[in-house]
């Protein structure tokens, strides 16, 4: 069976998906994975993936592209080559699945199924509906189910990504803790001060510290590693910055997509959590975690991109002292 499934999201989206592409995979002959541009990355390195196929929806991101007939038609058409007997549709806990199962009967797909709330006429053969308080990583996976992908009895449902490279040659040999400072919306962000704050404090506590950011970050890595850190900023492909997390003792990372990262490679995390969405639903899953921020301060549940509190205080509220001790709290529990 050739199976379809669709993430439209960004990078951190598409690895909470993982499992349920395991799942589909156990039951397919091959899988084509459907992703925006900001999520084509990450849908690289998932087990279980044959082909990827990158769209951008007009109804997805930050600024989404203009509704465009000539594009949709030739998405239809890669579609309808790839013959695919299914698809499953995956999105957030806020987000319709229709307007994309509605491409995907166009495109005759057979079998389609979504989590969906609104009423989806003939455009779902399955119909699912989340549990209230579950993961994302863990509804995608209940989805998927819903469908008959159940994962095989081997799987542990956890995130995964394929082996990644040696990054010794980076980071340097010896342990590390990584500070990721930044985030993919202004609101998740834990201040440039307060991120150099930690990593000085880090340093002096005797921790070597490796500070990570894209190709954009570079001001703001060097500014927060300052001379006490290894500076990655711009220096890593998605692929080695899964290296450099998997050899890290713990990760310090906004709600952003290194923190899934992290999560995929089994490194814990110190979460600096702004609750704009809900940390039960976002947090870095299947790894011992400490949640830091204040999950009651106004914003909360708000999907804000900027802050719409004075001052930041749900997450400029912590101090470096409190990420320096629950790395030591990680440290001191992680399995030898």
């Amino acid at each position: 069976m050739r199976s379809l499934v669709v993430r439209l999201d960004s990078f951190g989206d598409v690895l909470l998906a993982g499992p349920a592409v395991r799942a589909v995979a156990a039951h397919s002959t091959h899988v084509t994975l459907l992703c925006g541009p900001r999520g084509a990355d990450a849908a690289r390195l998932l087990p279980g993936v044959d082909e990827v196929l990158v769209w951008e929806a007009p109804w997805e991101g930050f600024d989404p592209p203009p509704v465009c007939p000539a594009d949709i038609d030739a998405l239809l058409g890669r579609l309808r080559a790839g013959a695919h007997d299914s698809a499953l549709v995956l999105t957030s806990f806020h987000q319709s699945p229709l307007p994309t199962a509605l491409l995907l009967r166009l495109a005759g797909i057979g079998r389609i199924g979504a989590d969906s709330t609104d009423h989806p006429g003939r455009l779902l053969d399955v119909r699912h509906r989340r549990l209230p308080g579950r993961h994302e990583a863990e509804a995608a996976l209940d989805t998927a189910a819903a469908m008959g992908f159940t994962p095989p009895p081997n799987d542990d449902g956890r995130l995964r990504v394929l082996p990644p490279p040696d990054t010794g040659g980076l980071t340097g040999y010896g342990p590390y803790v990584v500070l990721h400072p930044g985030a993919s919306a202004p609101a998740r962000a834990w201040s440039p001060d307060r991120c150099a704050e930690a990593v000085a404090l880090l340093a002096d506590a005797g921790h070597r510290v490796v500070v990570t950011g894209g190709p954009g970050e570079r001001d703001l890595t060097r500014r927060v590693g300052g001379d006490v850190a290894v500076d990655l900023g711009g220096r890593t492909s998605p692929r080695t910055l899964a290296g450099v997390l998997r050899l890290a003792d713990v990760v310090i990372s906004a709600n952003t997509g290194p923190a899934h990262l992290a999560a995929a490679v089994g490194t814990p995390v110190v979460s600096l959590f702004a609750p704009v969405v809900p940390a039960e639903r976002w947090a870095p899953y299947g790894v011992p975690v400490i949640l830091l921020g204040d999950q009651s301060a106004p914003c909360a549940d708000t999907r804000a991109l900027t802050c719409p509190v004075p001052g930041h205080p749900c997450l400029d509220e912590v101090t470096g002292q409190d990420v320096v001790r629950a790395v030591h709290k990680l440290i001191q529990e992680r399995p030898s």
